[in-house]
């Protein structure tokens, strides 16, 4: 009888070793999920604060972005650096003249090693609809920066035709 005993003790030793691994790879994933999510709510606090800042003209909207970021505006023309942008567009917030975007939605996706996230987002402008995406990365205290930031104006399909022509004129 002891024979058998051992035997089957034998073979449940797999058996608890593959279950503890996989519950100690739910554990993780359950962790890295509730890290993720952490993360997006802090980085949905900053982009929120950053476009407050904005519609009260307060000039720390610029100390958002990290150093070597980049904003693309709805114009072709409109590709700046960080400080580029900041010494254009300063002037107006010390006059209290900004712009005042207000969120409709927004996506928030996080990398790999919760490093970088990158965001896309509906805001409803002066000039209608509008998508800003940008990337944003984690310094080493914490905090999140925005890298880059592009703003395009949204278009509906059955408009399309109508904006071509408004832009490129006839042909």
């Amino acid at each position: 009888m002891s024979f058998f005993v051992n035997l089957l003790m034998i073979k449940k030793i797999p058996f608890l070793f593959v279950c503890a691994v996989l519950f100690s790879t739910n554990l993780q994933a359950q962790t890295d999920s509730k890290s993720a999510n952490q993360e997006i709510r802090i980085i949905n606090r900053v982009l929120d604060s950053w476009h407050e800042r904005a519609s009260v003209a307060d000039t720390t909207y610029f100390d958002l972005f990290a150093p070597e970021a980049i904003y693309l505006g709805t114009d072709p023309k409109e590709i700046w650096t960080a400080k580029q942008f900041e010494q254009l567009y300063v002037s107006y917030f010390r006059k209290g003249n900004a712009w005042n975007f207000k969120k409709k939605n927004r996506n928030v996706y996080i990398g790999t090693n919760a490093q970088y996230a990158w965001f896309d987002e509906t805001l409803d402008t002066w000039m209608g609809l509008c998508r800003g995406t940008g990337v944003m990365e984690k310094e080493p205290n914490g905090q999140w920066f925005i890298k880059h930031y592009s703003l395009t104006v949204l278009v509906p399909n059955e408009k399309i035709k109508e904006y071509v022509f408004l832009i490129n004129g006839e042909k």
